[in-house]
């Protein structure tokens, strides 16, 4: 239900980058659920500054808006490469992203799509200095409540995801896999099929 995900101060200074924590774990997160990501390093959006400024345009919006967007842009066309990083920096509204920058603003943050916190007072709730890998409890002493966290310190070192999620992956390759293609059609452009199929004969 809950992840927090820390990106060292030293190797992330871009959401470009930093959002490893959101397409790394995305498979591990509820639908409903909530990411949160502790970000001291990071400062700017895009790596470069035409990237930059394309993700403070369009935003992590979701697929369906960013291939709308790149319908009508020329700049995003000519830069695939930005549009395929909107794509999977976003949730497609099925969990919250929540962003604690050390250097972007609440402005900043909610402009391209993502919640905003403060890192300082974030960081009170969730100390990287004593959470561990894994699963984690916070308690609340003054109201006697717990809550139940998974927390990751550093997304580039592997890839979660439940049970659940794997089974719906195998069901889908299988459904794939039932696929036949008929003795008549061709691979476009010699491809062997990864390019599409020409349309046999009539």
């Amino acid at each position: 239900k809950k992840v927090v995900v820390y990106l060292d101060e030293g190797e992330y200074h871009s959401t470009w980058l930093g959002n490893k924590a959101i397409y790394r774990t995305r498979m591990a997160i509820a639908t409903g659920g909530e990411l949160i990501i502790l970000a001291p390093g990071v400062r700017k959006f895009g790596e470069d500054d035409q990237v930059d400024e394309l993700i403070r345009q369009y935003g992590y919006v979701g697929t369906p808006a960013v291939m709308k967007a790149m319908e009508d842009s020329p700049i995003l066309k000519e830069n695939l490469s930005a549009v395929a990083h909107l794509i999977h920096g976003s949730s497609e509204g099925r969990f919250s992203v929540t962003y604690c920058p050390g250097h972007l603003t609440r402005e900043e943050v909610e402009g391209v799509g993502f919640k905003y916190q403060d890192l300082n007072e974030v960081q009170k709730i969730y100390d990287t200095k004593v959470l561990k890998d894994g699963w984690n409890v916070k308690k609340d002493e003054e109201n006697g409540t717990e809550e139940e966290f998974y927390y990751v310190s550093n997304p580039a070192l592997g890839l979660w995801a439940t049970q659940d999620r794997f089974k719906e992956t195998e069901e889908k390759t299988e459904r794939n896999a039932a696929v036949s293609i008929s003795s008549q059609q061709v691979a476009c452009d010699g491809s062997g099929g990864v390019g599409g199929w020409e349309k046999p004969p009539v």
